[in-house]
């Protein structure tokens, strides 16, 4: 009786694996050998990374692509550490009632090189405004009568402007945003903290692009006036133009030269690692 169950146990062994042998299926299935196993890993295509996603199937991006991204982050840190150079004229310094009649921005890197300069705008106001400016207003913004003169000739190029305050913001943001990103690259200029009073007023899009600090000129002049007498004494004089572009470029060449006669590097030579933005802390 055994030998009997050995026999026939032997028979439909062979019977199955005959099956099995025999069995043809759609080239389109696949059939694991049992459910818990997990498909093979698929060879990565030429010119291509594998992407895991741990709630979907293992994806295959370019390898130009990947680099392009590294590039692109790469990119933004250095132009986290750009600058937003701007100037106002205003009718006044009285922030409800006065208005900007003119605006221009430039910006530059860390080491202040310019890289580039967005809008010169003269921003329309009515008449009545500008007839009650202050008496220092018309007089270097009134109508420019020889070279010797510091007047500016402003008054009348706002009158005849046909840029609106609404047009002006829109163009200074879209520049912005073309060379910095959101939220990290300060204000800076001279004295402008003014500027910036109304900017929150009459432009708050463009502020809100730019990161909540502020880099005054002025500050490190004062610094340098009470700390470093000497090296205050042989700063550059400013032309006093009264102009938006103008008084940017100054600007920039007076920080440049705090930076080179103030700001010093230590003797051994080392430099500290610029953090962006004074680091995490809001202060």
């Amino acid at each position: 009786m055994r030998v009997a169950s050995r026999s026939l146990l032997r028979s439909l062994g062979t019977s199955r694996l005959l099956l099995r042998k025999q069995l043809v299926l759609p080239s389109s299935h696949t059939v694991w050998p049992s459910p818990g196993d997990r498909a093979p890993q698929q060879p990565a295509p030429r010119g291509t990374i594998p992407v895991t996603s741990p709630s979907g199937p293992t994806r295959f991006v370019s390898v130009s692509v990947v680099q392009d991204r590294r590039r692109s982050s790469m990119s933004s840190g250095a132009m986290s550490q750009r600058m937003v150079w701007v100037d106002l004229e205003m009718t006044g310094l009285d922030i409800e009632k006065d208005q900007i009649i003119e605006m221009a921005c430039i910006i530059t890197d860390s080491d202040l090189n310019i890289l580039a300069e967005g809008p010169n705008l003269i921003i329309k106001q009515p008449d009545e405004l500008l007839e009650g400016m202050s008496e220092w207003c018309k007089e270097h913004h009134g109508k420019c009568i020889c070279v010797s003169v510091s007047q500016s000739g402003l008054t009348q190029a706002v009158r005849d402007s046909n840029v609106s305050l609404e047009q002006a913001e829109y163009e200074f943001l879209s520049f912005v945003r073309q060379h910095t990103p959101p939220g990290q690259c300060p204000l800076a200029g001279n004295s402008v903290h003014a500027d910036k009073r109304f900017l929150d007023k009459f432009m708050p899009q463009f502020m809100f692009h730019l990161h909540y600090r502020i880099i005054d000129v002025s500050t490190i002049k004062e610094l340098s006036r009470r700390w470093f007498p000497e090296e205050y004494k042989k700063g550059p004089h400013k032309r006093a133009s009264h102009r938006a572009l103008d008084d940017i470029h100054e600007s920039i060449r007076e920080l440049q030269y705090y930076r080179g006669s103030v700001f010093r590097a230590p003797p051994d030579g080392r430099r500290r690692n610029i953090m962006e933005n004074g680091g995490s802390g809001r202060s």
